[in-house]
């Protein structure tokens, strides 16, 4: 170690108080490579899109790495504490796992740990844009561990998702003469109440496949028949995507058109002895992250804290997750060397 160290809370106050929601990450991506440069760890920039720079630190050439993303949703929301909790944009989501993962590394370091890495891209909050970059970065890792809050319990798998947009035409009138015209909203909520309706897949491990409607626009003004209409819905997919949009779209069949914008597939993750397990129904940068090894997934705090504004981090918790971190490199190493 050649700089000073950061214990676990200053080091999630630090990540905290940089902002970074998606698209905005190049400062907290420039404080982690000057602190993890400081330790020790030879770094690597890799832009990923503009001037957004994924981070990646290793120690030799890893065979295990950690990884987690330097975003976070909107609103920014400041940091505070109090003797259980530390609260503030990214405490669970993820800048508490970062800290997290880089204290468990120090330790990692401090018993001549070696061959192994640390990687935090931008954007996957929007898609898993730092991801499918990073992707390309030669490497030889086995392991993928993948930070994200699942309550500090191994995630044996996550579910896939689907964004799609669906767009209704219709013909403008004047509402007192309905019958000149044809209403695309009305054709869009019976494309929509047919889906809310469908029999989509399940899964044994995964669970049930679920359907959002997030958005929904159209129309011109309350006199009018609207002509054009549009909704656009996330699913979360524990089959594949392709058999999805094909039950999509034989659904909606030529009363509207359906665009998407983003689709990963469900993914089955490795279990490590001495962990409790849980499956999570939200989708991580794993699927675009699949030349760094098999994929783990763990980390402290709470999904259902994420993307609020109280998101907060248990103290407790995120310490506890240091030792696991450190653990799962040990025992991955392990497996390796076997």
């Amino acid at each position: 170690m050649t700089g000073h160290r950061l214990t676990a809370f200053e080091l999630t106050k630090k990540l905290i108080s940089i902002p970074s929601i998606s698209g905005d990450e190049k400062g907290v991506a420039e404080f982690l490579a000057e602190y993890l440069s400081s330790v020790g760890f030879e770094l690597e920039f890799q832009l990923a899109l503009d001037d957004r720079p994924n981070v990646y630190a290793r120690l030799g050439e890893p065979d295990v790495v950690l990884s987690s993303h330097t975003d976070t949703v909107p609103p920014y929301v400041e940091y505070r504490e109090d003797d259980e909790f530390i609260y503030g944009r990214g405490a669970c989501d993820t800048k508490g796992i970062i800290a997290a993962m880089i204290k468990a590394s120090e330790s990692l370091i401090d018993s001549n740990v070696k061959d192994f890495g640390l990687l935090f891209v931008v954007g996957e909050e929007a898609g898993s844009v730092g991801a499918r970059v990073a992707n390309s970065i030669p490497n030889r890792s086995r392991y993928l561990i993948n930070g994200e809050p699942t309550e500090s319990k191994l995630a044996l798998g996550s579910k896939g998702a689907l964004r799609a947009i669906i767009k209704a035409k219709g013909r403008a009138a004047h509402s007192a003469y309905p019958e000149m015209g044809e209403s695309a909203i009305e054709k869009l909520l019976d494309v929509l109440s047919d889906l809310r309706r469908a029999e989509f897949p399940v899964d044994e491990t995964l669970g049930a496949t679920t359907m959002n409607i997030g958005m929904i626009n159209g129309g011109v003004a309350a006199n009018v028949i609207p002509p054009e209409a549009e909704a656009e819905l996330m699913l979360r997919v524990v089959t594949s995507n392709e058999s999805l949009r094909k039950l999509i779209e034989r659904i909606i069949g030529a009363r509207a058109e359906v665009e998407y914008s983003f689709g990963c597939d469900p993914v089955f993750t490795e279990k490590i002895e001495g962990f409790e397990t849980t499956v999570v129904a939200f989708t991580t940068d794993i699927p675009a992250l699949t030349n760094w090894g098999k994929p783990l997934l763990f980390g402290p705090g709470s999904i259902l804290d994420a993307h609020t504004a109280g998101e907060k981090i248990s103290k407790q918790e995120l310490l506890a997750a240091v030792t696991a971190y450190a653990k799962m490199v040990v025992d991955l190493k392990g497996r390796i060397s076997r």
